[in-house]
């Protein structure tokens, strides 16, 4: 009997691929179909954090890093989420290549296929995540072509406020960006 459990738990066992892929699977489609809330609970807020706010970071209370969590995820799903679901509108299909793991972190790529009546676009995005007490959560991404998304983030925006204003000036021109996007609405 205990031969045949074994042998069931590991028929539905997933593979890495779709151990990775799962969580990014439910960020396409719940920011395709206007489920923001659920997609930014795929994000890993805390290693985000770490990334833009380098050695900032370690000097933060938990109570900013706490704050600045949020703020990140509530903005980055105001500001960035419009403009990729518009990009989805006329999503065809995403295909996951076999992701790389190391300890708890992987990366995986992907193509997007885009099937505009205008224009069909492919794009090449690679995703990093690390592996939480759920499951993955995803880090970072970066589309073909380009740089990081936190990258960018970090070198324009938050490393100037951090070294501008530290840890009050970073907080408080996010409280204020937050405010001033009041009316748009995470769903």
């Amino acid at each position: 009997m205990n031969a045949i459990i074994a042998v069931s738990l590991l028929l539905t066992a997933a593979s890495p691929k779709e151990e990775v892929s799962k969580p990014l699977k439910t960020v396409v489609n719940s920011v395709r179909y206007g489920k923001d809330l659920i997609a930014l609970k795929n994000f890993a807020g805390d290693e985000q954090g770490k990334l833009l706010c380098g050695d900032a970071w370690a000097k933060g209370t938990d109570a900013q890093r706490a704050e600045f969590q949020k703020l990140f995820l509530e903005l980055f799903g105001k500001m960035a989420f419009p403009k990729i679901r518009d990009s989805f509108k006329n999503l065809d299909t995403v295909l996951y290549d076999e992701p790389t793991l190391e300890g708890d972190k992987a990366k995986i790529s992907s193509t997007i296929l885009i099937n505009h009546p205008m224009k069909k676009q492919e794009l090449k995005v690679t995703y990093d995540l690390v592996k939480a007490k759920a499951g993955y959560q995803v880090v970072d991404v970066t589309v073909k072509g380009g740089s990081s998304m936190l990258t960018d983030i970090r070198d324009d925006q938050v490393q100037p406020l951090i070294k501008e204003g530290g840890w009050d000036g970073l907080l408080k021109a996010m409280r204020d960006k937050s405010a001033e996007l009041k009316d748009v609405q995470l769903k």
